[in-house]
This record gives structure tokens, C-alpha cells and sequence, in this order.
């Protein structure tokens, strides 16, 4: 299904996933182990193509509003992201390569990254281009970001920035992972663009302790969605294992299960899926807790594939599920 199939005008859309798009290279080995011949397989990801994917298998309409290459993989990038019925139409492109990374992930689902995007097309993103979709951010009732897009260079930080504030000035809902990399950018900046995100930001994904220690200086899941919302998030979930996930939406904390994979193939993707299955259910009108059941179902889904849409799993399967864990809360915080 293409994006002008999938959407009808510029007000039609559910989701929009704003960020970065990458080549995706899978080594049959680890990545110590690389040696001249190593097989290796070509796809395609990047956190929010990730996120889009996951958002349209929800059943959101949803577009992708990030810069790509003129290089030759370009085509195959952007046939794979309509493939997953994604909406590429107002895509922008940039004379540069795109971005990509080597990737090697085990059956434990544990993963190596290495990665190449300094100077790539998906950096040029800036205020002007945000401009250009100013009228699809108004428009739509969600806009999925996050910390690596806003960490690409100075001027894809402050786009990050002015998209979020169009959509929550237009009453639109914010989705927002810091996802701080540091190869990418410091604590300082990072702390800086989460400042001023998270009060505009209806959900903050994060983890704990990754994120949580370089950001709000905690390894305690619950403190840590206290220090998000004591920055103006107005719900928080926070991936505390990989078998459970703590919710605040300010009016209880609680842990609830994620359901676990008895075949992990590779997480990479997973908490984007998260995050593009539980945009895509609030704004369909899920309750809260079912649109967290949802995502946090569809995660789990998620790493049986090898890559971050290796495995974007069908609506059925992950509401399906979801009902079977529905209830499982572990634990309500006082």
C-alpha cells in the first residue's frame, strides 16, 4: 500500500514519526569475529522507521517525515518503508549517503552496533524542513520523536524541537524517547533538548537504567519516571527489564509484565515498537493500560524477526497477546 493510498490529504494522518531511517547490515557473526568474507544480509531501519512500521500495524495511518539520500540504496530504503505501508510521500532528500549500521544479534537477542551517520543525509534535518510539514503536524493527532534524531547535529535538534511544539500547540499528542547514545551527543545536551521536550510530551518511553542514570541521575525505575514528570511528562513508562515495565501517569505508579519471547531472535526495534503500537492505540482511543498492553505485546512479537522491522507483527497477533496477559499487573507503588 502506498502513502497516498493510506492516507487521504494532508489532514488525514494518525501518526506521523519524525527522525532518522538507516541502512541495516546483519553479520552471520560477532563483530570481533568479522574476518574477509564474513557473510553479511542488507535491510532497512532506523528508529523511526521502526516506530512508523509498528504504528501502521496498530492500525494508525501514519507518514514518515525525515530526510533521505540520493545514493542508490535510497530506492530499496523507501520501496521497504511503503512495503510496511508507511507513507513516504513528504519524505525530503539530501545529496548525501544515507546513514547506516553494522549489526550482529545471538539467539539471547544480545546485540553489536556499529555505526556510520556523521555527515548523513538523515543530519540535514532542520527547522525549514519541519516548516515544510507545518501543515501535516497541525493536522495530525500524534507525532512520534526522540533523542537520536534530536542528537544528529545542531540543526536536526532544534527541527526535533519545533516539530514538537507545532504538534502540542495544536493539541496534538507528543510520543518522545530520549534514547541517549553517547556516540552520538553529551549528557548536557541531551539533558537540554529533554528539558524543554518533556513538558510538551503526552508519553515519555525510556529505560532504566540506560537512559535514566545519564539523564535523571537514578537507576530506580519509579524515581526515574518521577524525575521525567517532575520535568513535565505527563505519563511516563519506563522499560525496567526485560520482562516488565513501570507506568506513571501521574495518579499511580504501577509494573506490569511484559510477555516474554521463548525465541528471541534480536531486540533491535523493540522499544520503538513499543512506542509506535502504544501512539498508534491512544490516538484510536485505547484506554491507556490497553495501549501499553498492546505495545508492550507487540515488543515482545517484535524480536523474533533479525532487525528492527525484521518482524513488525499483525495487529491480531499482538492484540491477541495482550488479552492473554490482560490484568497481569505485578505491582501498584505507593
Amino acid at each position: 500500500m502506498t502513502g497516498t493510498d493510506h492516507a487521504a490529504g494532508p489532514h488525514g494522518y494518525d501518526v506521523l514519526v519524525l527522525g532518522e531511517v538507516l541502512v541495516e547490515i546483519h553479520a552471520e557473526t560477532g563483530l570481533r569475529d568479522a574476518a574477509d568474507g564474513t557473510p553479511a544480509r542488507v535491510s532497512y531501519s532506523g528508529d523511526a522507521l521502526n516506530a512508523a512500521a509498528a504504528a501502521v500495524a496498530a492500525g494508525a495511518r501514519t507518514a514518515l517525515l525525515a530526510v533521505v539520500g540520493e545514493d542508490e540504496l535510497s530506492v530499496p530504503l523507501l520501496a521497504r518503508a511503503a512495503e510496511l505501508g508507511v507513507d513516504v510521500s513528504h519524505v525530503r532528500r539530501s545529496p548525501r549517503a544515507n546513514g547506516a549500521y553494522l549489526l550482529c544479534a545471538d539467539t539471547e537477542g544480545d546485540r553489536e552496533f556499529v555505526y556510520w551517520r556523521t555527515g548523513s543525509a538523515g543530519s540535514t534535518l532542520s527547522v525549514e524542513h519541519v516548516e515544510s510539514w507545518r501543515e501535516l503536524l497541525t493536522g495530525s493527532k500524534a507525532l512520534i520523536t526522540s533523542g537520536i534524531a534530536g542528537a544528529l547535529s545542531a540543526s536536526s535538534r532544534e527541527a526535533v524541537l519545533l516539530a514538537a511544539q507545532i504538534v502540542h500547540g495544536a493539541g496534538g499528542h507528543l510520543s518522545y524517547d530520549p534514547n541517549f547514545r553517547s556516540r552520538l551527543t553529551s549528557r548536557e545536551d541531551a539533558r537540554t533538548l529533554l528539558a524543554r521536550i518533556a513538558p510538551l510530551t503526552g508519553l515519555l518511553k525510556t529505560s532504566c537504567p540506560a537512559d535514566a542514570l545519564a539523564l535523571v541521575d537514578t537507576g530506580d525505575p519509579a524515581e526515574a519516571a518521577a524525575r521525567y514528570r517532575a520535568l513535565g511528562a505527563r505519563t511516563v513508562a519506563v522499560t525496567a527489564a526485560a520482562d516488565r515495565l513501570l507506568l506513571d501517569d501521574g495518579t499511580e505508579a504501577a509494573y506490569f509484565p511484559v510477555p516474554l519471547n521463548p525465541d528471541p531472535v534480536d531486540a533491535t526495534g523493540a522499544g520503538d515498537c513499543f512506542t509506535g503500537t502504544t501512539t498508534a492505540r491512544l490516538v484510536l482511543g485505547d484506554r491507556l493500560r490497553d495501549a501499553v498492553a498492546h505495545g508492550t505485546a507487540a515488543a515482545s512479537l517484535s524480536v523474533s524477526g533479525r532487525g528492527g522491522t525484521g518482524h513488525v507483527p499483525a495487529f491480531t497477533e499482538t492484540a491477541a497477546l495482550a488479552a492473554a496477559h490482560r490484568g497481569h499487573t505485578l505491582r501498584t507503588l505507593g
